[in-house]
């Protein structure tokens, strides 16, 4: 297998596939592939080994089917795109290990790799989008792809020491790393200060990536450009586009 990351801003993961090779990934995230490429999608991968799996995994932000991408005669090569402007970044799993990746941010991952629900908490609506804050266990072995917003920023926490993040700007951090969520110290702080009532508390040792644009935070930042008729445009699209990506998992498992 080999693989290259192109672009900058918006960047894309090209992967070529050999005959052995399988990726996993949600299905409709690829961006373009080669004919040599098939695909099958299923409830039975990423960790999965039954419904009851497959709805574990769909509840830690993943999907309730996955597809698997192969080229079982050579030579295809498959490529994922990054939605939002930031980086793309490989982290290889041995067996025993996991990283915990903000709930958006897993793209792709080999054969092997298994998803679960590693942190879920209700922060109240408004705070994240009315979706609370979840993050997902990636445990291998395997290699995985994941997707960060922004610009990454990168810490190696000694044992003990503290580092204190808005929940939105947490990337991907080693098992290693103690994490919690906690509320925001000062009266006047949580409720004057502008930046939410919690904070994330991670705690070494381990590697900590952080990334500095978050999806509600892009948001906010369009909002004054966005007319009522553009923002209940949107919204259609995009209720379309989920209930069509739902029929497509339930009945284009063949494609």
């Amino acid at each position: 297998m080999k693989t290259e990351i192109k672009g900058t801003t918006m960047p894309v993961l090209e992967i070529g596939l050999e005959p052995n090779d399988r990726i996993v990934a949600e299905p409709g995230e690829f961006s373009w592939m080669t004919q040599a490429v098939q695909m099958r999608t299923t409830t039975y991968t990423a960790g999965a080994r039954g419904i009851w799996g497959a709805i574990g995994r769909a509840f830690s932000g993943g999907g309730l089917f996955m597809t698997e991408y192969s080229a079982p005669a050579g030579g295809g090569v498959i490529a994922f795109a990054a939605k939002l402007p930031g980086a793309i970044l490989q982290v290889d799993v041995p067996a025993g290990h996991s990283y915990l990746i903000h709930r958006h941010g897993f793209l792709c991952g080999t054969e092997g790799l298994q998803l679960a629900t590693a942190f879920q908490r209700s922060l109240g609506a408004g705070v994240f989008g009315g979706d609370g804050f979840l993050l997902q266990r990636l445990t291998g072995p395997c290699s995985a792809w994941i997707e960060l917003g922004g610009e990454v920023v990168t810490y190696d926490l000694a044992p003990g020491e503290l580092l204190q993040v808005h929940p939105g700007h947490i990337g991907m951090f080693q098992d290693s790393v103690s994490f919690d969520v906690t509320v925001m110290r000062g009266f006047a702080n949580a409720l004057f200060g502008g930046d939410g009532l919690f904070i994330a508390r991670l705690t070494g040792p381990g590697r900590v990536w952080l990334q500095t644009l978050t999806v509600p935070n892009l948001a906010h930042a369009l909002a004054p450009y966005l007319t009522p008729n553009t923002v209940q445009n949107v919204e259609s699209a995009t209720a379309g586009g989920i209930a069509g990506a739902v029929l497509r998992d339930m009945f284009g498992s063949n494609r």
